[in-house]
């Protein structure tokens, strides 16, 4: 663990401003290494080279929070309330749903705190280091600040170095800077003292991959002082707010508490003073008071989120948090990573350049599969000696892998690269005209290589055919190449490379990188001695081929995706590591980025405060070369401006803004694991696509909490205006408690887990997101709950006064009567909220199976305890005839049918031109 020193001593220093010297003076230190007194002296100012944890809660205390919920405690008072009224079976019941969610709070929450575990991974478990003069491997916990180490293809980079020699070096540090490919080293100092991370290319960062090259360096940083360890820091400070449904439980379980008490200080009251017992009046307001709050409420949103959890890992999304479901829904903003989730993280050449002829490229992907353009027409590359030549030279050379990988049993095959993806893309281009390393090498074969250097910008190598011819054949930077370039290969014929060729070359280049490709250029000589190779510089008198431009293209399916959340009234941001003009020509592409939107790197961010970035924020539609902290200020910025922000990402830089974020979303096939324990919501499939998915789901989970909301409550209320009404009136009890508690807890149950399963509306993604502060009693739904219950619970009423009036004597039949009313227009009503807007008449009634099947249940036990022997005496009942069914049906339907058919009038009056003037 750091010491307070150690973490805070350490002031910003630009080391990638310095030179090399500098940088060995600052941390004096010689190439020979520290002393070991100099090693024990800095581990005890700096502390072991590890990221830290924050101050972890204890198991127990994890699981105790889980009841600090305000409607787990409503549950507890309604538990007390059972047990009061002698009702144990239904105290047991409460009991159990709340030990089940604590359980289920607590298993997230354990899960959901792995984020610095996965971080520590990162870290490399030994490192090369020099001591005294002699190289020695130690644990990469024992590096200090000055150590020089040493780097090699393979090694994952210990802690934060400054380079002070390289060789060929290149590291991939997409998981930190967004970058999507390997970054060529270099030692000279970058002037910018404000550089952004990916810019910095004489500096490799703890937690980062060398794919290439050989490298020494100089430790500047270690544990929380790397990059990596500020963005633990980052995760740490990080705070989770509620979700939307967690408030609106909150607000709707403090509504019922206060409604409960005061309908049973009423009732109490009421009745005493007609004459009523005060124990029996006890009895009926404590009934009523359960009755008002549905205590199996966070029991079915529970249900109805991990049924929904289930359909959405049919759609390739995993939900690490279930409330996270429901606020995909209300989704405002998505804030998308470029490199990996908006496109395939496949470098694909896409154009080819030859002699003033642009060649189209179709494919995506590693499988060499695709076929070769002019003008829109398929072409044969083999016939065309420049073009074949090119994609000889692309893949001669070349030190990457195309390989195929068999994922599993009943699992597709996949193509896979190993080694540079740009070189990758060049193999899959030749695989797409049947010139493969294997093939080739047998026809021309490698002697020698030439190294890619950051200075030269070029790799050559040099081959020799079976007649003994020998060619060098060079691949890199246009410009570079262009300038060591005396002749022009056109159409199968070497021609003397002259100015206009010379502009047509750069004009194409030019044309290409507006275009946001990376191009490389290709060119040979002829070698007629392997000694030409070894004189001082081989790479001139070229013969120029050609170019071609490739890039990480976009995944195919995410441009319709965009337009779904445009058409949902969700705004997509581009938020990458990449440069900027590669960002705004894919923004462009995809259709995020309008005519006038706006387009900010990190640049710009550094030079604005909070304020001017919350200004601007809603404008802006693509944010590149930005870095962690830009990340976090972006999600913020956005939120202080009201929107619910979905964040994606599969990088390590990418997990403090996920955590920070209402909804957190990482990818689950190229997602660092840092990435997948801060998010909610895992792609399993990597694909931009599969949030739409998720949307809807998130809507359509949301709008069926509200159906059965408003199921249950007016349910509830038909209860409380039954016996309100009856006590005002001086009446009998209409309903016995035991009823009450049986309805709460049987009738009502079924059908609003039911609701919890229903299909999503059709129109559900043409709807704009809901206003995340709206109660969940917006939009019409308080006052469908109150027409509704007070309908349901007159119809109620009136059945046991018309039973009483005809059959004074037998109060139990009148009391069954009123009974099997109020479940069966429960029941009823339970099909008319299945649509948020349009009624009963709008959806197929058996659509629904599994609501169909509740009802039918219902039915069931209603029956049940009405017809059999046993539970007469226990739920006060008695059988019911023909009649009294016929009339208990009738007043059922009534509360339904007559406000659909109300429904229907009014929507028909504009159709008939008998709307209001």
């Amino acid at each position: 663990m750091l010491t307070e020193k150690g973490w805070h001593s350490v002031q910003k220093t630009y080391w990638h401003s310095m030179s090399v010297q500098e940088c060995l003076q600052k941390q004096e230190v010689k190439l020979s290494g520290l002393t070991e007194d100099d090693v024990y002296a800095r581990r005890e100012q700096y502390g072991e080279n590890r990221l830290a944890e924050g101050e972890q809660k204890s198991l127990l205390t994890l699981f105790l929070d889980q009841f600090r919920d305000f409607m787990i405690l409503v549950l507890l008072g309604a538990t007390l309330i059972s047990g009061l009224l002698e009702e144990y079976t239904d105290a047991i019941t409460i009991i159990a749903i709340v030990i089940v969610n604590g359980f289920l709070g607590f298993f997230q929450e354990v899960r959901a705190e792995r984020s610095l575990a996965s971080l520590k991974e990162l870290s490399a478990p030994t490192a090369r280091v020099i001591r005294e003069g002699k190289k020695r491997v130690i644990p990469a916990a024992e590096l200090v600040p000055g150590d020089i180490i040493e780097l090699e293809a393979g090694d994952r980079v210990p802690a934060d170095l400054r380079l002070i020699a390289v060789h060929g070096l290149e590291t991939e540090e997409s998981a930190l800077t967004g970058e999507s490919l390997p970054v060529a080293k270099l030692v000279e100092r970058i002037n910018d003292p404000e550089a952004g991370l990916g810019d910095r290319r004489n500096m490799a960062y703890m937690g980062t991959m060398v794919t290439r090259g050989k490298g020494q360096a100089v430790v500047v940083a270690t544990g929380m002082q790397t990059e990596m360890g500020k963005i633990a820091d980052l995760i740490q400070s990080a705070e989770d707010a509620m979700t939307p449904l967690q408030m609106r439980l909150e607000h709707l379980g403090k509504i019922l508490v206060y409604v409960a008490l005061g309908i049973t200080a009423v009732v109490v009251i009421t009745g005493i003073l007609h004459g009523q017992k005060m124990y029996e009046m006890f009895l009926a307001g404590v009934s009523l008071a359960v009755a008002a709050i549905p205590e199996g409420l966070p029991a079915i949103v529970t249900i109805a989120l991990a049924l929904g959890v289930q359909r959405m890992i049919k759609r390739r999304a995993i939900v690490r948090k279930l409330p996270s479901v429901e606020t995909l829904g209300c989704a405002t903003v998505i804030c998308s990573d470029k490199t990996g989730t908006l496109t395939q993280n496949k470098m694909t050449v896409q154009k080819v350049w030859l002699g003033g002829i642009f060649y189209g490229v179709t494919g995506s992907g590693y499988e060499p599969q695709g076929e070769f353009l002019l003008s829109g027409r398929t072409i044969d590359p083999n016939r065309r000696p420049d073009l074949k030549r090119l994609l000889q030279i692309g893949v001669l050379c070349n030190n990457a892998e195309l390989v195929k990988v068999n994922k599993g049993k009943g699992e597709e095959t996949l193509w896979q690269v190993n080694g540079d993806p740009t070189e990758g893309a060049l193999l899959v281009l030749g695989g797409k005209a049947g010139i493969r390393t294997d093939a080739i090498e047998q026809v021309e074969q490698r002697v020698e290589e030439i190294p890619f250097d950051s200075v030269r910008k070029m790799m050559s190598v040099l081959t020799r055919n079976k007649e003994g011819e020998m060619h060098l054949l060079v691949k890199g930077a246009p410009d570079v190449l262009l300038s060591r370039c005396s002749h022009m290969l056109v159409e199968g014929k070497v021609v003397p490379l002259s100015a206009s060729l010379r502009k047509s070359i750069i004009q194409a280049n030019e044309e290409m990188a507006r275009e946001a490709l990376r191009v490389l250029g290709f060119a040979y000589r002829p070698l007629y001695d392997i000694k030409q190779l070894k004189q001082r510089d081989p790479e001139q008198n070229l013969v120029f081929v050609g170019l071609a431009g490739m890039m990480d293209p976009p995944r195919e399916e995410v441009f319709e995706a965009i337009q779904k959340c445009k058409r949902a009234g969700i705004k997509t941001i581009m938020i990458t590591g990449d440069h900027q003009a590669t960002a705004e020509a894919i923004a462009r592409q995809l259709g995020i980025l309008p005519a006038k939107g706006i387009v900010l790197n990190g640049n710009d961010l550094q030079q604005m405060t909070d304020q001017q970035l919350i200004d601007k924020v809603d404008h802006t539609y693509v944010f590149a070369r930005v870095s962690p902290e830009h990340k976090l200020r972006i999600v913020k910025a956005l939120q202080a401006r009201g929107h619910v922000v979905a964040m994606t990402g599969d990088g390590v830089n990418d997990a403090p803004a996920i955590k920070a974020a209402d909804i957190g979303i990482s990818m689950g096939q190229s997602g660092t694991d840092v990435a997948k324990e801060a998010s909610a919501l895992i792609l399993s499939d990597d694909n931009f696509a599969t949030i739409v998915a998720a949307i809807e789901e998130g809507r359509g989970i949301y709008d069926n909490i509200r159906k059965f909301v408003r199921y249950l409550l007016a349910s509830n209320v038909g209860e409380i205006v039954t016996m309100f009404i009856a006590m005002l009136m001086g009446l009998p009890l209409p309903l016995l408690p035991i009823q009450i508690l049986w309805v709460n807890l049987v009738t009502d149950g079924l059908p609003a887990i039911a609701l919890g399963v229903d299909q999503a509306e059709a129109d559900i993604m043409k709807r704009p997101p809901r206003n995340v502060k709206e109660s969940i009693f917006a939009r019409g739904l308080g006052f469908k709950i109150l027409s509704r219950g007070i309908l349901i619970g007159l119809a109620t009423l009136a059945v046991f006064w018309y039973g009483l009036q005809t059959d004074p004597s037998n109060l139990e039949k009148a009391q069954t009567m009123a009974f099997a009313t109020l479940v069966m227009a429960q029941l009823i009503h339970v099909f008319d909220c299945r649509s948020v807007e349009k009624g009963i008449f709008s959806r197929n009634l058996f659509e629904n199976m599994w609501l169909v099947a509740s009802v039918l249940s219902s039915t069931l036990l209603l029956l049940t305890v009405m017809y059999v022997t046993s539970l007469q005496p226990i739920f006060r009942t008695v059988p019911l005839g023909v009649v009294d069914w016929l009339l208990v049906l009738v007043a059922s339907a009534i509360p339904t049918f007559a406000l659909a058919a109300r429904r229907a009038t009014r929507q028909a009056k504009p159709r008939l031109g008998l709307s209001r003037r």
